[in-house]
C-alpha cells in the first residue's frame, strides 16, 4: 500500500470518527429536547401533540380550513366510568407496572409470530402516551426504540395520575376528535363528567381503531367489547 493510500484510509476514519461523534451528539441533542417538554409538561398541559399534527395535516389536505374537536378537562372532572373503562380495555396493570407489561409484551410477540405479522403490540398506556405526544404511528424499530425511551422519560417525572389525565386528554376518539371531553360530546353530546357505564364502556372499547368506529358506530364487534369491558369495570384501579 502507497503512502497516499494509507493517508487517504487515514483520512476517511478520522472524519468518520467525527461523523459518528456529530451523529451521537445530535440523538442526545434530542433525547434532551424531548426530556424538557416532558419536565414542561408536567406542570403545563400540552395544546397540541405530533399525533395530532399528524391528523389535522390530513384532515387539512381535503378541507384546509378543518381543526380538530378537542378539550382539556381536568383529571377530577372526568368520569369515573370512563377512567376504570380504559384501565380494563388498555392496561390492567397500569397502577402497578413501571411503563412496561413485560408479560403483555411477551403474549404480544408469540400472537404475532403465529399469526406472521403484527397484529398485537402489548403496549401501556404509558406508551401510548408517549407515542401519541412525540411520534408518528409508523411501526418501525426506530419508533418503537424511541417510544421505550419517551415512556421511561414520563414514568420517571409524572406520577400515575398525570400520566392518565394526559392520555385522557389528548388520545384520539374519532376523525378529528381528541380527549375525553371532545368524544363525550361528538358521540352523545354530554360532557365527559357525565358519562355513564355503558356510554363510557363503549368509548373505550373505541380506542384502538377510532376513526373506523366513527363510521361504524353499530359495528357488532364494538358491542361485544363494550359488554365485557362492562362487566370487568367494577374491578378496575384507577390513580
Amino acid at each position: 500500500m502507497t503512502g497516499a493510500a494509507r493517508a487517504a484510509i487515514a483520512f476517511f476514519l478520522r472524519w468518520l470518527k467525527r461523523g459518528l461523534a456529530a451523529l451521537v451528539g445530535l440523538l442526545l441533542l434530542y433525547q434532551l429536547w424531548l426530556f424538557g417538554w416532558v419536565v414542561l409538561w408536567n406542570w403545563v398541559n400540552p395544546d397540541m401533540t405530533r399525533f395530532m399534527e399528524i391528523r389535522l395535516a390530513e384532515l387539512q389536505v381535503k378541507e384546509p380550513r378543518a381543526q380538530l374537536k378537542k378539550r382539556w378537562l381536568d383529571y377530577p372532572r372526568i368520569s369515573a366510568h370512563l377512567k376504570r373503562a380504559l384501565i380494563v380495555a388498555e392496561d390492567d396493570l397500569f397502577t402497578q407496572h413501571d411503563g412496561f407489561d413485560w408479560d403483555g409484551i411477551q403474549r404480544a410477540m408469540e400472537k404475532n409470530l403465529r399469526r406472521g405479522k403484527i397484529v398485537a403490540g402489548g403496549s401501556t398506556i404509558s406508551q401510548q402516551l408517549a407515542k401519541n405526544l412525540f411520534l408518528s404511528p409508523q411501526k418501525t424499530p426506530w419508533r418503537k426504540l424511541q417510544e421505550a425511551v419517551v415512556t421511561l422519560m414520563i414514568e420517571t417525572v409524572w406520577s400515575k395520575q398525570r400520566i392518565f389525565e394526559v392520555y385522557l386528554n389528548v388520545i384520539e376518539w374519532g376523525n378529528g376528535v381528541f380527549g375525553a371531553e371532545a368524544a363525550a360530546r361528538h358521540y352523545y353530546g354530554i360532557g365527559a363528567g357525565q358519562l355513564s357505564p355503558e356510554q363510557a364502556a363503549r368509548l373505550a372499547g373505541m380506542v384502538p381503531s377510532p376513526r373506523f368506529y366513527d363510521r361504524h358506530r353499530d359495528a357488532p364487534g364494538l358491542a361485544r367489547k363494550s359488554a365485557l369491558i362492562l362487566s370487568r369495570m367494577p374491578a378496575a384501579r384507577i390513580p
